[in-house]
């Protein structure tokens, strides 16, 4: 940029360089690329499925009944030995139900559809109002240090766009502890994932999720 200055240096003229009409263009074309890109392959990137060998399975306990069959099938297909449930107090049906938190209700259903109650542990979250998943982490890691056996590897079982935050969360609390954490993502039929943006469902879940991840990854707040 250069500039002048006249009557006694009081005031000052600059110019400088600036976008052309085919440079805007240009620019303008580069953004809409960047965004293409961005909607194309953000579904992908939060549902995330990176298994790797565990020894445990670990299933967010608020997951309908849909997730927690094909958790189950999960289970039984790799090398598991145990399945971990997780959640916190019921916040509806409570009253009809003998069961007061998503961990407990999980299991329960997870053994009517054939899993064997001995493979099952059932890991209470603590009543919070907010980072549900980070107290669920916290529960987990605390049984993984009382417990016994020596676990190398964990996968987290989670719904759809949510996995990616989860599977942030759960390697923060338990690495180095648990060598390996991986995560399996449910893909959820209620809206297309190639086109999400199609769907008033789809546009909700993916940008609220994905504004929840980049919060809790430039803060740190889990």
């Amino acid at each position: 940029m250069v500039s002048e200055s006249g009557l006694w240096g009081l005031f000052e003229y600059k110019y400088s360089w600036g976008l052309t009409l085919k440079g805007l263009l240009l620019l303008l074309l580069i953004i809409s690329l960047v965004v293409v890109i961005i909607v194309i392959k953000i579904h992908p990137f939060l549902a995330i499925s990176q298994p790797v060998d565990a020894e445990v399975l670990i299933v967010e306990g608020w997951a309908n009944d849909a997730i927690l069959a094909q958790a189950l099938l999960e289970f039984q297909r790799g090398k598991y030995t145990k399945l971990i449930t997780t959640g916190t107090i019921l916040t509806k049906g409570s009253f009809l139900s003998s069961y007061k938190n998503h961990a407990e209700l999980a299991a329960a259903t997870l053994i009517k559809l054939g899993c064997p109650t001995d493979r099952i542990i059932i890991i209470p979250t603590p009543e919070v109002k907010v980072n549900r998943t980070f107290a669920s982490a916290n529960a987990v890691g605390k049984w993984f240090k009382e417990s016994s056996e020596v676990i190398k590897g964990v996968n987290i079982y989670s719904y759809d766009v949510h996995t990616r935050r989860s599977w942030l969360v759960f390697k923060k609390v338990l690495q180095p502890q648990i060598q390996e954490v991986g995560a399996i993502a449910y893909i959820t039929s209620s809206y297309d994932p190639a086109s999400w943006w199609t769907s008033s469902e789809g546009i909700k879940i993916i940008l609220t999720e994905a504004i929840a991840y980049l919060y809790s990854l430039l803060t740190g707040q889990l």
